[in-house]
């Protein structure tokens, strides 16, 4: 865990003495078995508030399903091919950066993570019944730039406030940890984050995105 802690912030590796830095466009991805948690150890929230995203994976389609079993069983499949260099990717990144953000947007994002703060007095009621803990300043920042990316995907130069409230899920859903309340009515983080975006207004803007 600390080895995964410094690479993600530190942008470095440490073995032997020796320190390795790890060049751009470095990123960590990791998985989470549902099931057994056998030889792996729970992350702490703070190592959880690093990553970007926690995306739900499903089980694949039944057609999904059969093209995996014949290209396990016939040995063959899709061989791996480059799309993007490095550089590609670099360039990517620097155009997202440009990508304007309107003052509302921002407003809007930060107003949706500080909802899910029970113990400040901008806390709806649905947030302080249903969450043990809400999510830090990194999920403001972290739902602006996936909106911004989620923007240039769909060739646009501005980020809509339809762009946070689509990305909400995703961005949050490891950040905030339900209660006793909600997990004894059934509800998930999704469906608290759901419940909380409900309530939580776009200020100056009456259509809401």
């Amino acid at each position: 865990q600390a080895a995964l802690l410094e690479a993600m912030q530190e942008r470095r590796v440490s073995t032997g003495g020796e320190t390795i830095p790890l060049e751009p466009p470095f990123f960590v991805l990791a998985t989470q078995n549902p099931v057994d948690q056998e030889g792996t150890y729970p992350l702490p929230e703070a190592q959880l508030d690093r990553f970007l995203y926690k995306i739900n994976v499903d089980y694949p389609s039944k057609a999904e399903e059969m093209r995996i079993v014949q290209q396990v069983a016939s040995g063959g499949g899709d061989q791996p091919m480059m799309v993007l260099t490095r550089e590609d990717v670099m360039a990517a990144q620097e155009a997202v950066r440009r990508i304007v953000v309107p003052d509302t947007v921002v407003n809007y994002a930060t107003d949706l993570v500080r909802a899910t703060r029970i113990r400040s007095p901008e806390a709806p009621a649905v947030a302080k019944e249903l969450l043990a803990w809400g999510a830090g300043p990194r999920a403001s920042i972290s739902l602006v730039v996936a909106a911004k990316v989620r923007a240039a995907i769909n060739g646009r130069y501005h980020v809509s406030v339809e762009d946070i409230k689509t990305i909400a899920r995703p961005i949050l859903r490891h950040r905030v940890i339900p209660n006793f309340t909600a997990q004894a009515k059934g509800l998930s983080a999704d469906d608290v984050i759901n419940r909380i975006m409900d309530v939580t207004p776009v200020a100056g803007s009456g259509s809401g995105s």
